[in-house]
């Protein structure tokens, strides 16, 4: 099984995407999207089962059309935009299944119409804080949505995450439903609007990264899991299928 990531090196952060999935299967084979061109990175992708957008930085609010906000952004790596949002689309044309991670839940909200909050503290301010500080992860806790496929996936409705991040969704585009929610309202999961109906790939976005928690916990290894499962039926019903 091959599973592209558009960033799995670089840091020791960003090789714990690997590590993570090959807890489930050492044998997956990890294809790092990132430095390629968009085509060589997309003719890379028809090649894999699986599309994991990884974490990274701010996305340039050109891309929902609110340049205004950038001001209130980070810095923007231009390169890593044209090739997630490419691979985005591209993984959408090849029905393959496809997990977004923190920046990779944001890339695929806006990819789809939607937008995101620029800085949490300035445009929706909380008790809870969702940044990293001092180079530690802040943690808080998440309730996923009864009937969604996170909670098939996690089977709880209540969990601790980790938490990196200072932007988020603010408009999820009309295509999807929020899984999860932190106590402050801000979405934190979200997935196809009528995934639980079938007839689309499998996508689940998540604003925390469960390549960095414990194992243990029920929103980290189950969904590394449960994401390799649908890998392999894209491999032997849809890819293999189509060669």
């Amino acid at each position: 099984m091959k599973i592209a990531i558009s960033k799995a090196s670089g840091s020791d952060g960003f090789l714990k995407y690997g590590r993570w999935l090959h807890a489930v299967d050492p044998d997956v084979e990890i294809v790092d999207l990132v430095g390629h061109a968009p085509e060589d990175a997309l003719a890379m992708l028809r090649t894999c089962d699986g599309l994991i957008l990884s974490g990274g930085p701010d996305v340039d609010p050109d891309r929902y059309e609110e340049p205004a906000k950038r001001a209130l952004c980070g810095p923007i790596d231009a390169e890593r935009d044209v090739l997630e949002f490419a691979l985005a689309e591209g993984a959408r044309e090849l029905s393959m299944p496809v997990l977004g991670i923190c920046r990779g839940a944001q890339v695929l909200n806006v990819a789809y119409g939607g937008s995101l909050h620029p800085d949490l503290p300035t445009t929706k301010p909380s008790e809870i804080e969702h940044r990293q500080l001092n180079g530690v992860d802040s943690q808080h806790e998440v309730h996923v949505e009864p009937g969604s496929i996170l909670k098939h996936i996690a089977g709880v409705l209540d969990a601790g995450v980790n938490s990196v991040h200072h932007q988020a969704v603010e408009r999820l585009a009309s295509i999807f439903t929020p899984s999860a929610l932190s106590p402050d309202g801000v979405i934190e999961a979200f997935e196809w609007g009528d995934a639980t109906m079938g007839g689309k790939p499998f996508l689940l976005a998540v604003q925390w990264h469960p390549e960095r928690m414990s194992y243990e916990e029920p929103l980290s290894l189950n969904i590394a899991r449960h994401f390799l499962h649908e890998a392999d039926a894209y491999s032997v019903l849809i890819r293999t299928a189509s060669e």
